[in-house]
């Protein structure tokens, strides 16, 4: 197998904006929120145009204070956004949702580089960097959905136990959904990317199935860190009512 990844000049990318006016097209018809949309696609678009000088740089380093640093960057962002849906204090609720992913994601990063992979030396930004975004963005979204469903439940009524159990069940349904549908509904990124590029499917194969349980993993202890760090928070609130 030895075609390789075709360079996608920057005229034909505009191609892939074609079926996106459509749906911007039916949000405006419906009188939705088309602005935020487009607000959306164009910060999307900056970013990752961006991040792909960053990323250049980044790759082209061989200091590990600037991996490291890297590293740091992802986790305070990945925890500020995941408390942005939460109807509590972001500053109440960072210091947890800092910590968690730090354990949670540092932990299952260090795994996956020197377990699975050995890389020599640790800090080889080409992969530390893509890997770390994963799991942080998956830390992210468990983290934004238990503590949620966690609040909305104590203001159910639910006991503290009560509300850990069902915010943790929830946060981790994504992950199950993903581990049925893997290979059957989906190809998910990581494979697919490595396919397109001409990597052999066995190899790819086994690449996702690490992938996968990196995020099952790291999302699932995010949530439970999470939920364990703010038992004093809710205390607290409690006895404020």
């Amino acid at each position: 197998m030895s075609q390789t990844l075709t360079i996608i000049p920057l005229e034909n990318l505009a191609f892939a904006f074609i079926p996106v006016v459509f749906v911007i097209f039916i949000l405006f018809k419906w009188s939705l929120d088309s602005k935020r949309t487009v607000h959306a696609l164009l910060r999307m678009l900056v970013q990752l145009l961006l991040v792909g000088y960053v990323l250049s740089y980044l790759f082209e380093s061989e200091s590990a204070p600037v991996v490291l640093g890297m590293l740091l960057i992802m986790v305070f962002f990945s925890s500020w956004i995941a408390l942005s849906n939460i109807q509590v204090s972001r500053r109440v609720l960072l210091k947890s949702a800092v910590v968690a992913t730090t354990i949670s994601g540092g932990f299952t990063l260090l795994i996956v580089t020197q377990g699975v992979l050995q890389l020599t030396p640790w800090y080889q930004a080409q992969t530390v960097i893509p890997l770390a975004g994963m799991i942080f963005a998956n830390c992210m979204n468990s983290i934004s959905l238990s503590g949620e469903r966690f609040f909305s439940e104590l203001k159910r009524g639910e006991e503290y136990i009560s509300a850990r159990k069902i915010a943790f069940q929830t946060s981790i349904i994504p992950n199950i959904n993903a581990l049925f549908a893997v290979g059957i509904v989906s190809l998910p990124g990581m494979m697919t990317g490595q396919i397109l590029s001409g990597i052999s499917p066995f190899i790819a194969a086994r690449y996702q199935i690490m992938v996968m349980c990196m995020v099952f993993a790291s999302a699932g202890l995010a949530s439970a860190f999470f939920l364990v760090l703010i038992k004093p928070i809710h205390k607290t609130a409690q006895r404020l009512r």
